[in-house]
């Protein structure tokens, strides 16, 4: 990797671009196809009145299911909105898609190895090829580098500052075909050299449910360079609510770089949702921001006003809009694994 000087721009910046894949695989949403669909219609809707929206799309007959989907769901493919025939085996975008830097401050593409969260769902060659393809449809120079990585294991503040979790990064089944070692050290020396972070805060692990094996922005995210909201359960006898209370912990013991502790923030958990008797990983951190708005997923649970108000408190000069993410999270994510940011 070259050692040029490199920033990754926090979500809230101001944006160029929201990058999706459209969903199509009906084993993420059994007999929910069409719902994930509505949601990711809701999610467009939301978007384009604020910054430009991408979608890929698998070939020619979903790219005319996409812009009939959108214009009867009130969007205007054509306003604001580039759809590209760029093959997906799902539609994580936010894990198998680029991450946006810069480097000497100019924009440059990470494509870092994608391989369905160590090698759960085969196939995901389609997948592993996608973010080259979008820095390429955009005119933005890219960079291969030989580590598996995905967006949403990783939250950074703009400044040098990111949160990551062992139970996923430092598991040893991304490194399957890697030469690089699973350890903090060999990791902090990746993402320094690739994103420019220095400043690493560990939590401890995900919430159930989650089969990235524990993602942070299922978590914690930063809301402000000095402010981190969290994910906390107030059932002590609830599943997640060991692990929490230890992430808690630790950002309550973590410090800035210059000795400062964070401003913390509680978000609560929704009460379990299951499907087929599995916990479903639904989490109000799964929130996006984009130009002047921030997507928050909502489940219809009482859970929904307080997380929404608690989120209208952090980011005063954005629009709150919930998006309904009960068909969403049935395929194990919802909305900020399912957009990427494009940085002005």
């Amino acid at each position: 990797m070259s050692a040029h000087a490199r920033r990754w721009p926090a979500e809230w910046e101001e944006h160029a671009a929201t990058w999706l894949s459209w969903p199509h695989n009906e084993e993420t949403w059994p007999g929910r196809l069409a719902e994930a669909e509505a949601a990711f219609v809701e999610i467009v809707r939301a978007l384009v009145p604020h910054e430009h929206v991408h979608i890929n799309v698998c070939d020619a007959p979903m790219n005319q299911r996409v812009r009939e989907r959108l214009n009867a769901g009130g969007v205007d493919p054509e306003q604001n909105v580039t759809v590209h025939e760029i093959p997906t085996d799902d539609a994580w975008v936010r894990d198998h898609g680029a991450i946006f830097v810069e480097r000497d401050s100019q924009p440059l593409a990470l494509d870092f190895r994608f391989d369905a969260w160590g090698g759960k769902y085969p196939p995901w060659d389609r997948d592993d090829a996608v973010a080259s393809a979008m820095a390429k449809a955009v005119g933005t120079e890219s960079e291969r580098i030989d580590f598996v990585l995905e967006g949403g294991s990783i939250e950074g503040n703009g400044a040098g500052g990111l949160l990551a979790t062992e139970s996923c990064l430092l598991n040893p089944n991304r490194s399957r075909e890697d030469a690089i070692p699973r350890t903090r050290d060999a990791v902090e020396r990746v993402l320094r050299d690739a994103l420019g972070s220095d400043h690493f805060i560990w939590l401890a692990g995900g919430i159930e449910g989650d089969d990235t094996d524990g993602h942070i922005d299922d978590v914690a995210r930063f809301v402000a360079e000095d402010r981190i909201v969290c994910v906390r359960e107030d059932d002590t006898g609830d599943v997640n609510a060991v692990a929490l209370a230890e992430n808690w912990s630790r950002l309550q013991r973590a410090r800035d770089p210059r000795g400062q502790p964070y401003d913390l923030v509680s978000l609560p958990m929704p009460p379990p949702i299951e499907h087929d008797g599995d916990r479903l990983p639904a989490s109000y951190a799964n929130f996006y921001l984009a130009n002047g708005v921030a997507l928050v997923p909502v489940f219809d649970l009482p859970t929904d006003s307080r997380a929404l108000s608690i989120l209208a408190d952090c980011l005063p000069s954005r629009e709150i809009v919930p998006i309904g993410a009960r068909g969403l999270v049935l395929g194990l994510g919802a909305v900020h694994c399912l957009t990427q940011q494009v940085p002005a």
